[in-house]
């Protein structure tokens, strides 16, 4: 395996991954607070969505995306921070 790479590479761009996806679930949150309104009358103009379903279909995906980073990006880089 010559030109495998360096466990110390992949433990940090986990590291790295998960800590720019929360980044952007954290902006992606904190827009939705702040410009609620604003995000509901621009998304009403294409999409006829109640104020309810606007906020489950948000809800719902930013659920869905902190799952995956979990999933995908901090799991991973902790089995890699405790057993390697």
């Amino acid at each position: 395996m010559e030109n495998a790479m360096p466990l110390e590479t992949v433990r940090a761009a986990f590291g790295w991954s998960a800590i720019i996806n929360l980044a952007l679930l954290s902006v992606w949150f904190l827009v939705f607070v702040v410009a609620h309104n604003s995000i509901y009358r621009l998304h009403h103009l294409w999409f006829q969505l109640s104020r309810e379903a606007f906020d489950a279909i948000h809800y719902a995906g930013m659920a869905w995306y902190k799952l995956s980073i979990w999933l995908f990006f901090i799991t991973p880089y902790l089995a890699l921070r405790l057993f390697f």
